[in-house]
């Protein structure tokens, strides 16, 4: 098929750092892009030779004649923007946190269903061969059994009112923005959890910090923290009864990942540099789906978007936390 037609809802960092990626992997052609601000809008667009640009993502939704919509504006937007997408026909790759609760999730994707297009939340981590190659030692028992994960992601961000991270209309805090990474980790290597204890230090209506612990029906467990006040080397270990996997600092978006034996010994290592910003791989897993014709990722399937955003419902039920629009 032809190059898929883009749209942009967003023009901030990470819409930028996507639409990189989207330009050099050859697989797209980005028509047009939107932001609040039209100024910012059109920025936007001549940085990256957009021919059209608007000041709404309902114009992207209902106007522009594009065959996929990336989101990637404050989490209280997305659960809007991608029902008007899926409502006139976008396929639809939608930043993480892909809604702010599992009710919104459950209505787009049956909304996505009905109308026989392909949503997708943009779970990088999950499609890079990084974490690929961890899933395959793992899944062909390079470790054993796996009895715990362990899995942080914490930086010290300055407090700015005015910053989405710390607004809570804009669904600000670390859960949604931070801990969902750790949380899709432990997902991922021993799906969901039949028990689920979680505290947090909640300062101006967002929780500033906060831990999982999380328990399987194996009697694995999976420890978690997310912060915004606390620096970190973000790393993550799985451990199994042969051996362990262990990922470099910065675990959702390292280069390298190494097996252990069960004595402690280096059993196997896996390096892979990005090819461009390391987007590249959602965008091609995203693409293929839309080119076979799939429904749901096999990388990132729409069970563990589901079984996360249940966790992270559950996380904020316990802590009494909730966002004023939803």
């Amino acid at each position: 098929m032809d190059k898929l037609k883009w749209g942009i809802i967003g023009a901030g960092r990470i819409a930028d750092t996507f639409c990189t990626a989207l330009k050099e992997c050859g697989e797209a052609e980005v028509i047009s892009a939107a932001s609040r601000n039209i100024m910012r809008a059109k920025k936007f667009a001549d940085k990256f030779n957009i021919r059209e640009y608007y000041s709404s993502g309902r114009d992207i939704a209902v106007i522009s004649p594009v065959d996929a919509v990336y989101i990637a504006t404050p989490m209280s937007s997305h659960y809007e923007y991608a029902k008007m997408c899926i409502e006139n026909g976008k396929n639809v790759l939608c930043e993480k946190s892909v809604t702010l609760n599992s009710a919104q999730l459950s209505e787009l994707l049956a909304l996505a269903e009905k109308k026989g297009v392909f949503f997708m939340e943009a779970m990088w981590m999950k499609c890079r061969p990084v974490f690929i190659k961890a899933k395959e030692w793992a899944d062909s028992g390079r470790i054993g059994e796996i009895r715990s994960v362990k899995a942080d992601f914490s930086n010290l961000v300055k407090y700015d009112p005015y910053d989405r991270l710390f607004k809570p209309e804009s669904g600000g805090g670390s859960l949604l923005d931070m801990g969902v990474y750790p949380l899709t980790l432990a997902d991922s290597f021993l799906g969901e959890p039949c028990e689920i204890i979680s505290n947090a230090d909640i300062s101006e209506d967002i929780d500033m910090s906060c831990s999982v612990l999380l328990r399987y029906p194996s009697g694995a467990f999976a420890s978690v923290y997310s912060g915004l006040s606390l620096p970190s080397r973000n790393n993550a270990v799985i451990n199994g009864t042969k051996g362990s996997i262990v990922f470099g600092d910065c675990f959702f978006c390292t280069d390298e990942v190494t097996l252990y034996d069960a004595a402690g010994e280096t059993a196997g290592k896996f390096t892979c540099k990005n090819e461009i910003n390391g987007y590249e791989y959602e965008i091609r897993e995203f693409s293929r789906c839309i080119r076979e014709g799939v429904k749901d990722s096999t990388l990132v399937p729409h069970s563990g978007t589901v079984s996360v955003m249940k966790v992270m419902d559950e996380c904020r039920r316990q802590w009494g936390l909730k966002y004023p629009n939803e």
